[in-house]
């Protein structure tokens, strides 16, 4: 996406045909409340929250008042004040998560799985941090001990977000991958941090063949060569978890509460999923087809 023109579209196209279905189930199963009319339409609440991520911007605040307030009030003639969209954000989450769902790569046989940390402050303030008490836990990565959550993803060779799920950072990485791999056609290939027989078997027993490295004490596997050279290449799922963090900047420590924190997070998501240049593995048509034999 150039611009917030083409964002828009995107968002508005989408949010025509999703919204009057989701209100539907919401008056069907009876869980729908009355809520007070806001003046900004869904997809322009949903094409702001998306823009930050996509802009260059590290502060909410600036970009909503510098930015969007400054240069595109006439795009948005009805747009809030902050405090007031502050206040409706979390209204976007339902559909943030759904327009997620339909942006989502399909898998093609090859798929990487790893986890990332989710900080949401600093060690030093855990005792005393009291947005996510309760919620947020401990956790340990290659990095160290962290507060807050990890995000698990799965990634095709090209580099496109096959499934996502966050949990909380005292979650082993092994636990959610069973959900997360369940429509995989193949291969998943993984650090040593999701060595499991038992997860490998019930994986296998669905047709996927989970395929990890080794820890130093152990002895080295027979595998494949194809095997061998994917599971060096697995740097690809490692630069878009730093491309989330730093460009659609999914991680900072200025939340105020939920409502804030999974806005932000899908809206990143989303903003990678519309990057038109993503991190991919040059494999050609010719390498995939040897696979089948290797």
């Amino acid at each position: 996406m150039k611009n917030f023109v083409e964002l828009y579209c995107d968002v508005d196209d989408f949010c025509k045909v999703f919204i009057p279905q989701w209100q539907r189930q919401l008056l069907e199963d009876g869980t729908r409340t009355r809520q007070r009319d806001c003046r900004m339409s869904m997809s322009e609440i949903m094409t702001i929250i998306i823009g930050f991520h996509m802009s260059h911007h590290r502060n909410f605040k600036n970009y909503y008042l510098g930015y969007v307030k400054q240069f595109y009030k006439k795009a948005f003639p009805d747009l809030l004040s902050y405090t007031r969209f502050l206040a409706v954000m979390p209204r976007a989450i339902a559909p943030m998560c759904a327009y997620f769902s339909s942006l989502k790569g399909k898998p093609t046989g090859i798929e990487l799985i790893d986890s990332t940390s989710i900080k949401v402050c600093h060690n030093i303030r855990i005792p005393r941090h009291k947005t996510f008490a309760g919620i947020a836990q401990r956790g340990k990565g290659t990095m160290g001990w962290f507060y807050g959550f990890k995000l698990h993803l799965i990634v095709n060779h090209l580099g496109e977000i096959v499934a996502a799920k966050v949990t909380t950072a005292n979650v082993h990485d092994t636990k959610p991958v069973e959900e997360l791999a369940q429509h995989l056609p193949d291969k998943l290939y993984g650090d040593k941090g999701y060595l499991s027989k038992a997860l490998q078997t019930n994986l296998f027993d669905k047709g996927v063949t989970l395929i990890t490295t080794v820890r130093k004490n152990m002895k080295a596997k027979a595998m494949s060569l194809w095997d061998r050279a994917m599971l060096s290449r697995r740097f690809i799922i490692a630069t878009i978890n730093d491309q989330l963090k730093n460009i659609s900047f999914i991680e900072h420590s200025r939340h105020r509460s939920m409502n804030g924190f999974m806005p932000n997070l899908m809206a990143g998501l989303v903003a990678y999923c519309l990057k038109e240049s993503k991190p991919t593995l040059n494999i050609t048509d010719l390498e995939r087809n040897s696979m089948v034999f290797a």
